[in-house]
C-alpha cells in the first residue's frame, strides 16, 4: 500500500506531512518521557524484523494479486503505539530513501495509512476486543483489528488520490477495488500478526508489552537474538519466494485506469523524483547497476537478499540513533529540571542581594 508520488498532487502530499509531523512530534514528546531505555535496542530489532517482512508479498488466490504485512499492529502490540509510529516512520524513510519503495512527496501519507491507522485505531480495537490472555480472544481481536486497519488503509489511499484530483481513478470503482482486495489481505495480516505474536510469546514472553513488564538483560538479549536471526533469514532467504504478483494498490490502479498511470508533469514530482533516483542504490529490492553479470556476483537467487539485509540494518540504526537522541534530549532537560531545583533556595538571597545593591546606590546618590 505504499504510495507512489504519482497518485498525489503536492496540497495534499504537503498536508498529510504536516500531518504525519504532528504525529511524530508527539510520539517523540511521549517516548522522550516514558520509554524504558532497556527497550531502544528491541526497537531496533522489531523495525529491521518489519522492514524484512514487509519484503515478501504473498499471492492472493484467484485475483492475480498479492499482498503483504504491514506490520504497524505488530509493532503497536510489541511496543506501543507512539514506539511504533516511530519505528514505522524509520521503516518508511528507508525504503523511499534507498530502495523507491513509496514516494518523497507521500511519505507524509504512508506514515499515515501504514503507521497512524494501524499503531493509534488498530491498536485501541485490538485492546478492547482482546480482553485478557485467553489465545482465542487474541487471535480474534488480531485478526479484527487488521482487517478494520487494512479497510481504513486502502479508504485512505483512494480519498487521498481523489483530493488529489488524479482523474483516471474515480473514487466508486476505485475504492470498490481497493476495498475490496484489502480485505483479505487485511484478514491474512492478522493471521500471519497472530502466529508471530503468538510464537513469540511462547518462546520470549519476556518482550511480551504488559504493565510493569520490565525484563532483565539476559532476557532482552535472547528475545533480540530471536528476531534479529528471524529477520536476516527473512531477507537472506524467504525474500527470495516472495510473489512477483501485483500488490493491492497496483491491482486496483491497473483495474480502474485499464493502465499504468503517467508520470506527473509538475516541477515539484520532478525534482522530488531526481532527488529519489540519487538516493536509491537498489530500487526495486535490487543493485542499481547497468551491469548485470557483475551485480549477479553479489546476490541471491533473485537479487534481494543483501539489499534486504542492507535495508534492515539501515532501519535499525536509524531507529536506534533517533531514539538515542530522544533520549539524549530527555537527558539534558531532566538536568536543566535538577539544577533549576538546587538553585530554587539561592534565588530569594539574590534577589535581597540585589535590592541591597540598589538601596545603597540610592544612598550614594542622596549623599552627594
Amino acid at each position: 500500500m505504499h504510495i507512489a508520488d504519482a497518485l498525489l498532487s503536492p496540497a495534499v502530499g504537503a498536508t498529510m506531512w504536516a500531518a504525519a509531523g504532528a504525529g511524530i512530534t508527539w510520539s517523540s514528546r511521549r517516548i522522550s518521557r516514558d520509554l524504558d531505555d532497556g527497550a531502544l535496542p528491541l526497537m531496533g530489532v522489531l523495525g529491521a524484523f518489519v522492514f524484512t517482512v514487509q519484503m515478501i508479498n504473498f499471492a492472493i488466490p484467484g485475483t492475480g494479486s498479492s499482498g503483504h504485512l504491514g506490520g504497524g499492529l505488530l509493532l503497536a502490540i510489541l511496543l506501543g503505539p507512539h514506539a511504533a509510529l516511530l519505528a514505522m516512520a524509520s521503516i518508511l524513510a528507508i525504503q523511499a530513501l534507498l530502495f523507491a519503495d513509496g514516494g518523497l512527496l507521500a511519505f507524509g501519507c504512508n506514515l499515515v495509512n501504514l503507521g497512524f491507522l494501524p499503531c493509534f485505531i488498530g491498536y485501541p480495537i485490538f485492546r478492547r476486543l482482546a480482553g485478557g490472555t485467553s489465545p482465542s480472544r487474541l487471535a480474534f481481536a488480531t485478526i479484527a483489528a487488521a482487517a478494520v486497519t487494512a479497510q481504513l488503509g486502502a479508504l485512505a489511499v483512494v480519498l487521498e488520490t481523489v483530493f488529489s484530483g488524479i482523474s483516471e481513478l474515480p473514487f466508486r470503482p476505485f475504492s470498490t477495488f481497493m476495498m475490496s482486495i484489502h480485505l483479505p489481505i487485511g484478514i491474512v495480516e492478522g493471521i500471519m500478526t497472530t502466529l508471530i505474536v503468538g510464537f513469540l510469546r511462547k518462546a520470549r514472553p519476556e518482550i511480551w508489552r504488559t504493565p510493569g513488564n520490565r525484563p532483565g538483560v539476559s532476557s532482552r538479549k535472547k528475545a533480540l537474538a530471536v528476531l534479529g536471526i528471524t529477520a536476516v533469514l527473512t531477507a537472506g532467504v524467504f525474500s527470495w519466494f516472495a510473489s512477483a504478483l501485483p500488490d493491492g494498490l497496483e491491482w486496483s490502479i491497473m483495474r480502474t485506469a485499464g493502465t499504468e498511470l503517467p508520470a506527473p508533469a509538475g516541477e515539484v514530482h520532478a525534482q522530488l523524483a531526481e532527488l529519489q533516483n540519487e538516493t536509491a542504490l537498489f530500487p526495486g529490492y535490487r543493485f542499481n547497476s547497468e551491469n548485470e553479470s557483475a551485480k549477479a556476483e553479489h546476490r541471491g537467487e533473485d537479487g534481494k537478499s543483501l539489499p534486504g539485509l542492507i535495508g534492515g540494518l539501515s532501519t535499525l540504526l536509524l531507529t536506534v540513533i533517533f531514539v538515542w537522541l530522544l533520549r539524549l534530549t530527555r537527558h539534558h532537560r531532566r538536568t536543566g529540571e535538577s539544577f533549576r531545583k538546587r538553585m530554587a533556595p539561592a534565588r530569594p538571597m539574590l534577589g535581597r542581594a540585589d535590592e541591597f545593591r540598589e538601596r545603597d546606590l540610592s544612598c550614594d546618590r542622596t549623599n552627594r
